[in-house]
This record gives C-alpha cells, sequence and structure tokens, in this order.
C-alpha cells in the first residue's frame, strides 16, 4: 500500500512505499529532511454504509421517498363554494324581504354554510408540510369543524343574553360588549380549526374568520344587524 507524503518545506505530494513506514529520508525534490508517517496515522475514508431500507435481490432500493403536495388553487372548489354562497346570499336576500326571519332559518344557514367552508378553508390555508387530509378523513373533520362553527353563533347568543341582560341584548349592546362576544368566539373558533387540521394558530384564525365574515354577510343581506345583540 502507497503512503502519500506531504514535504513540509516545499510541500512537494508525493506516495512512498508501506515498507518506508516510520523511516526518515530526504525529499526528492528540495531534498529537506521528512518524516514518513506510520501506518496506523493515515485517515481512511471508509465508503458510506448501505442506506437503510427493504432491498430487491439485487441490493437495490425498493422504497420511494414521499412526494409532498402542495397547495394548489382547486377551480372545481372555489367554483362550488362560490356557487353555495352565491346561492345562501340570494336566499338570504329573498328572506329578508319576506315576513320569515327566525331564528331556526338563521341555525339552519349556519349549521349548512359550516362544512363547505370548513372545507374550502383548509384547502387554501393548510400546511404543505404536513400530510393532506383526504376522503374520509377529511370529511369527517370537515363536518366537525363547521358545526362547531354554527355552535359558536348559539354560543355569542348565551353568554350575551345571560352576561350582560337580556334588556341590553335586546335593545343593542354598547361596542365594547361586541367586541368581547366576538372575540370570545374567534378565539374559540381559531382553537377548533386548529385541532382539526393542524393548522398554524394564524392560518387557523383566517380559517375560521372566512366563516365569521360569511355568515355576518348573510345577517346584512336579510337586513338584520351585522350581529346579533346590535343596535339597529
Amino acid at each position: 500500500m502507497a503512503i502519500q507524503v506531504i514535504c513540509p518545506g516545499c510541500h512537494t505530494r508525493f506516495k512512498v512505499g508501506d515498507e518506508h513506514a516510520g523511516k526518515s529520508g530526504a525529499c526528492p525534490k528540495c531534498k529537506g529532511e521528512i518524516k514518513i508517517p506510520e501506518l496506523g496515522d493515515e485517515v481512511v475514508i471508509h465508503a458510506p454504509e448501505m442506506e437503510a431500507g427493504a432491498k430487491d435481490a439485487k441490493g437495490r432500493n425498493v422504497l420511494k421517498p414521499i412526494k409532498r403536495k402542495e397547495t394548489k388553487f382547486s377551480t372545481n372548489i372555489f367554483v362550488m363554494v362560490a356557487g353555495g354562497v352565491l346561492l345562501s346570499v340570494v336566499i338570504a336576500f329573498l328572506l329578508g324581504r319576506s315576513d320569515i326571519k327566525d331564528t331556526w332559518v338563521l341555525a339552519l344557514g349556519a349549521i349548512l354554510l359550516g362544512p363547505p367552508l370548513a372545507y374550502a378553508g383548509y384547502t387554501f390555508l393548510r400546511d404543505d408540510e404536513l400530510g393532506v387530509y383526504q376522503g374520509t378523513d377529511v370529511l369527517i373533520r370537515s363536518l366537525a369543524c363547521g358545526w362547531v362553527y354554527a355552535l359558536l353563533w348559539g354560543v355569542y347568543v348565551y353568554v350575551g343574553w345571560n352576561v350582560f341582560g337580556e334588556d341590553a341584548f335586546k335593545s343593542g349592546l354598547e361596542m365594547l360588549h361586541l367586541s368581547i362576544l366576538s372575540g370570545l368566539v374567534m378565539g374559540i373558533g381559531t382553537f377548533a380549526a386548529y385541532v382539526s387540521f393542524d393548522l398554524e394558530p394564524i392560518s387557523a384564525f383566517f380559517h375560521y374568520a372566512l366563516y365569521f365574515l360569511v355568515t355576518v354577510l348573510l345577517r346584512f343581506v336579510m337586513d338584520l344587524p351585522f350581529l346579533p345583540g346590535m343596535k339597529d
């Protein structure tokens, strides 16, 4: 085995046989004295170890890396959600011009809009670094998250009614009280989106904000105050 030697004087590189290991001698170029290293002093570079994983009969890896799926704008999803929201706006407009403004109508609209808006928001706001929820998994999460969003309107009314009083809620709450109620449901809604879809906190906030703004818009179209308990 040849030994790599570097002259400390002229820095010339050359090879000598392993029988000269540990000996001293003159550099062939500058004639300066050099000491040939021992065999044990050499740095041995090993070939990379075999990669872990299943192999085929020829020793090749049979496992393939999982490709990351990037968030892409889906025209089909956009058309379906936009169509559903537009239909809801038309229905709300017609109801606003009629005598039908019962609470059950608002509750039904909030429940029906929850899951599709939850699914649409997830497709736009999900983290590319995480796996994609699909099939039954995303359906269950969208239903659960959307219905929690609808339930939060009940929480809003219940807390406002019991904390600030029935008369104050009917006559119209102060802006501070409305801000407290809105902040309460926004916080719970953000947490629901965070748990349901593994979103980042800021993305979870915008996820619930999408639903909140759409339902507020529908109240306005129905010729109702933007928020329950708001003065006309």
